[in-house]
């Protein structure tokens, strides 16, 4: 049984992103920079390329090595990882030589060491996959990941023997003109034999710049003539973040990514230039994303539904078949068959039954509306519980907030608040009640009620008159 752990070097200032935030914490399509990298890290084992090596291969918990901000890092992941401390920042190979304690403390005791960095957030699980699996099929004692660079490139390159066999890495800075035309380069990613590597880094010498360079133990076992293997992968994936210019260039290629890899299980998306969707949204089949439309967060989106154009959503769940239309939805839950829009929002703790229908320019903040409730322009529905085949008729509001405190509006079912009714909460309107046009209602609504008037009063009895008008047989 062959178990390997996972290194990631999180340890680096940032400081060229200019910022106070720890820039692993900078967020892509959505989620931290070293979460994506986590991530994968943590998709190998299910990886196709995994599959035959499933049970032969184990893994731990990756070991995240910080510097700067360090606290910061560790309560945004918490117990998701290990961590290792790099007090001094001395290069990549002093980085990986401070994660030697957490590493050797693992049970069982990981025989392979993979390195990767936490700032390349475009490394996907099936590439780190290949470079475990070739690292155990070829026995070697170094297998890193390269990538073919048609122009100038800042990466270290590959520099390999007649027969094809690395021999070193050459960084930029000490590479000759000829070396430099070498098109394979360096993408930072490692697999090590973990009895060779803590003994070889810790004899390891400084550069010329006062550094320990990861790079230069690969030069080291090419002289020991010790196995070096390759896998080649694509730029994409050694794309590193060291700017907010390179944060927006990753940031187009990852959303290129999810928005392809929704579309081929079954996403319509009309305009993909316009259309943002975060790494961990859900989309069902057969919906269809107009232009200009934001998918943000943990959203789930149902089947068949429709969202856009101008559509927010962010941290949300709606069901199927529901439309979307130019409107705002946060934290909010839609049941299916909902139709929002346009020009609408749904604030924190909404929640939409199935078949409910919000028109245009109407709000609803912690609130339930009932199964095929109908609210119209204009409308508000703050901290309010109403029950099914309601309406609420445009320019109605929930004046749910005294100055001090949030109050609570009751609708029952089957009511109809009129038009420009102000509901000033605590209040309870009562199953099939009705208000007249520009009510202010101030005390509860008993059941089959009309009130109107300003504050609003009672004027008869709804009941009384289905009595009266229904057929012989029918009255109750």
């Amino acid at each position: 049984m062959h178990t390997y752990a996972t290194v990631v070097l999180a340890a680096g200032k940032g400081t060229r992103m200019r910022s106070r935030l720890h820039k692993v914490l900078h967020r892509l399509a959505g989620s931290p920079l070293l979460d994506h990298v986590l991530k994968a890290v943590e998709a190998i084992p299910s990886t196709s390329v995994f599959a035959p090596f499933h049970d032969t291969v184990s893994t731990h918990r990756p070991v995240v090595v910080l510097g700067h901000d360090a606290e910061e890092v560790e309560a945004a992941f918490g117990e998701r990882c290990h961590y290792a401390l790099q007090e001094e920042q001395l290069g990549t190979g002093h980085a990986v030589l401070a994660a030697k304690e957490a590493v050797d403390a693992l049970s069982p005791l990981p025989d392979l060491v993979l390195v990767c960095y936490g700032d390349t957030p475009l490394v996907r699980a099936e590439i780190l996959a290949q470079i475990v699996t070739e690292h155990i099929t070829k026995q070697a004692t170094i297998t890193f990941l390269t990538a073919c660079s048609e122009g100038p490139s800042d990466f270290g390159r590959i520099v390999r023997d007649v027969s094809g066999r690395v021999q070193s890495i050459v960084e930029v800075k000490r590479a000759t003109p000829e070396q430099l035309r070498i098109d394979e380069i360096n993408s930072g990613v490692y697999c090590f034999e973990r009895s060779w590597l803590w003994p070889t880094l810790e004899a390891l010498p400084r550069n010329p710049g006062g550094e320990y360079y990861l790079t230069d133990l690969v030069e080291i076992a090419s002289q020991q003539g010790r196995e070096i293997a390759t896998v080649q992968g694509t730029l994409d994936d050694t794309v590193g973040i060291n700017n907010r210019v390179q944060l927006a260039q990753a940031e187009q290629l990852l959303r290129r990514r999810i928005l392809e890899r929704h579309m081929y299980a079954g996403v319509t998306i009309l305009d993909p230039a316009t259309t943002y969707v975060d790494d961990e949204v859900e989309i069902g089949p057969d919906t269809v994303l107009l232009p200009n439309t934001m998918l943000m967060g943990r959203t789930v989106i149902g089947a068949e539904c429709t969202i856009g154009p101008g559509s927010t959503i962010e941290h949300s769940m709606v069901g199927e078949r529901c439309i979307i239309r130019q409107s705002v939805l946060e934290e909010a839950t839609l049941e299916d068959e909902v139709r929002v829009g346009p020009f609408s929002h749904c604030r924190p703790g909404a929640h939409l039954a199935r078949g409910v229908y919000l028109g245009n320019y109407a709000e609803v903040k912690n609130s339930y509306l009932g199964p095929l409730t109908q609210m119209h322009h204009f409308s508000y529905m703050g901290d309010a519980t109403i029950g099914s085949g309601t309406n609420i008729a445009a320019g109605s509001i929930t004046s749910n907030f005294d100055g001090k405190e949030k109050h609570r509006t009751i609708i029952g079912e089957g009511a109809f608040i009129g038009c420009d009714t102000t509901l000033v909460a605590p209040v309870t309107i009562g199953n099939r009640a009705y208000t007249g046009a520009g009510a202010v209602v101030t005390r509860d609504v008993p059941d089959d009620t009309l009130v109107a008037g300003v504050p609003a009063r009672f004027l008869r009895s709804l009941k009384q008159e289905e009595d009266v008008s229904a057929p012989a047989g029918e009255k109750q």
